[in-house]
């Protein structure tokens, strides 16, 4: 399969590498010193159980989508609508269809528009890395990738999509509720991501901090209460599930605190900014999740 990663970052570096190991043609789009770092030495993967160098296409140029299988379109929400504009000339020119593995469950409304629902594909990745640095991803604990249709006619080239990533060593699970997977990681992120960001704490430091224990508490009972109210149905355990998840990886610095530190903007509107909207839409309250939104806000207005 001819595969193009447009957004070679934690995520799509990590899958896009196992990917290319599994003997897929694999071009990673990239940007910066990360990208030049790549160009001269490869992309370094540093998983708990070994280590190795990728050797392929590394560009900031977006040719190869015109001929391309699959996009792998890994991005930052924030990164979402620019970068659309960036692939279509190429999307049009081809019939490259794009998986998503983005956090939030509102980029599909956005790609859908664009490109039609019978190319767009949607997945969740479960699983803590890292850029540590140019050119190197980390990654912690386990992976899983859940991936699904949007559309009928997508059912031949998921199956396609899940034996590529099955063959190349990765965990993927295909599901008929992708949106509901969604939501679950979305509950989990927002529960965490928001408030390590102004924090700066891991998500043990979290767990362990009574008052902010107790925030993420607040926070979670919010965010499902906007799920309800959406029409997602919630499993019972599901504040249970959430904090055993989120013990099995205390040393984790989530993706915003990790854009917080680096100076880099964070998605702010994909999480807290979605359940704010979503609160007004719906008319239910969510005053603990407005207040942590203010404050990143202003944070990142501030720099």
């Amino acid at each position: 399969m001819k595969i193009v990663v447009v957004g070679t970052g934690a995520i799509g570096g990590y899958f896009g590498g196992y990917l290319h190991k599994g003997g897929n043609e694999v071009t990673f789009i990239a940007r910066g010193q990360h990208l030049s770092v790549m160009k001269e030495q490869g992309l370094k993967l540093s998983t708990e159980l070994n280590e190795w160098i990728v050797h392929a296409t590394f560009t900031d140029q977006y040719d190869d989508i015109s001929d391309a299988d699959l996009v792998l379109f890994t991005v930052k929400s924030t990164e979402t609508k620019s970068t659309i504009q960036k692939i279509k000339p190429y999307m049009d020119q081809g019939t490259a269809r794009i998986l998503t593995l983005q956090n939030g469950v509102d980029n599909e409304e956005v790609l859908i528009e664009m490109f039609g629902i019978e190319r767009v594909l949607t997945g969740s990745a479960y699983i803590s890395s890292q850029v540590k640095e140019p050119g190197h991803v980390v990654q912690q604990g386990n992976h899983a990738v859940f991936i699904g249709c949007l559309h009928h006619s997508q059912e031949q080239f998921v199956e396609q999509i899940s034996l590529a990533f099955k063959e190349a060593g990765v965990t993927c699970i295909l599901t008929d509720q992708i949106m509901k997977k969604k939501w679950d990681k979305l509950l989990w992120n927002v529960t965490f991501n928001p408030l390590s960001a102004v924090s700066k704490a891991t998500v043990g430091e979290i767990l362990d901090h009574e008052h902010l224990n107790n925030t993420a508490h607040q926070v979670l009972e919010e965010a499902i209460n906007i799920a309800v109210a959406s029409g997602i149905p919630i499993h019972e355990d599901m504040k249970t599930r959430i904090f055993v998840d989120a013990n099995s990886v205390r040393s984790h610095q989530t993706s915003m605190l990790q854009d917080r530190l680096k100076g880099k903007p964070m998605e702010i509107q994909s999480l807290c900014g979605f359940f704010v909207r979503k609160g007004q839409e719906l008319e239910v309250d969510v005053p603990v999740i407005k207040t942590i939104y203010s404050l990143l806000a202003f944070i990142e207005t501030r720099g």
